[in-house]
Parts: structure tokens; sequence; C-alpha cells
């Protein structure tokens, strides 16, 4: 039997189960996300297998040619940046039931980040010109 991984936004109109979840959770720093979020983004990679229930409750929004970001229009809950061409979900990890074996993995465009906050974990960490040139389409 396959594992399922859980979980809904704040006030439960959106729920949904992804088919996996990494267990390495990351950090952006971005301008974008910290807009988004009010502080760095922490998320889990989710892959492309991912189940919503409650959609009329969600509505997103296009932030680049790349990539949308999903919320909740009841309680404003993000529930996830989608890389549009791998239709890979990258989701806030803190919307899941709980798991024991998370581990703070690594931080993108640290180059980014405000000075008034640090992670004290070892992470592996990205620039801006690295994420971009691992996600970004290429021009053609």
């Amino acid at each position: 039997m396959a594992k399922e991984y859980k979980g809904a936004c704040l006030c439960g109109a959106v729920q949904f189960s992804a088919k996996t979840m990494s267990n390495k959770v990351g950090a952006c720093h971005c301008a974008m996300c910290r807009k988004w979020t009010g502080g760095p983004f922490l998320t889990v990679d989710c892959g492309s297998e991912v189940m919503f229930t409650g959609k009329d409750a969600i509505n997103s929004y296009a932030s680049s040619e790349w990539a949308e970001r999903g919320f909740c229009k009841k309680c404003g809950s993000h529930l996830f940046y989608l890389l549009k061409e791998a239709q890979q979900f990258i989701m806030p990890v803190g919307l899941f039931d709980e798991r024991d074996d998370l581990v703070f993995d690594h931080q993108i465009f640290i180059d980014k980040k405000p000075a008034f906050y640090d992670f004290s974990n070892a992470t592996h960490n990205m620039t801006e010109a690295e994420v971009f040139a691992l996600y970004a389409p290429s021009e053609k």
C-alpha cells in the first residue's frame, strides 16, 4: 500500500494528499517569497502527484513565466509554488500532518536573505543565479 502525505489549509476548505514528499525542508529567501509569506518560505518538494479537494477554494497567481503560487481563497493559506513545465509542487511544510523525519537541508536565494535573521543549521545554499540556472527554462 502506497504512503500518502496529507495536509490542509488553515480553514480546512482545501485538503490535499501527495504521493511523494521529500523529508528535506528548504527555505527560499527571494523577495517574492518573503513578500508572499512575510518571511522565508519553508517548503518540501512533493513532485507532480498532488491531489486537491476543495478546488473551488483555490486561486493561483502566475508570479513568473515559469511558476505560479496557489492559495486558499477563504483563509489565505499558501498552498503551493508550482514549477509549471515540470508540474512540480513545492509546498509549505507547515500544512502537512506531523512527520518525525524532516531535516532542514537547503536554502535558495541565499544572496537575497536579509541580514536580520540567520538559521544555524548547516545547509546547502544556492544563490539567485544558481537557482535560475537550475529551474528557469532556457532561452530557445
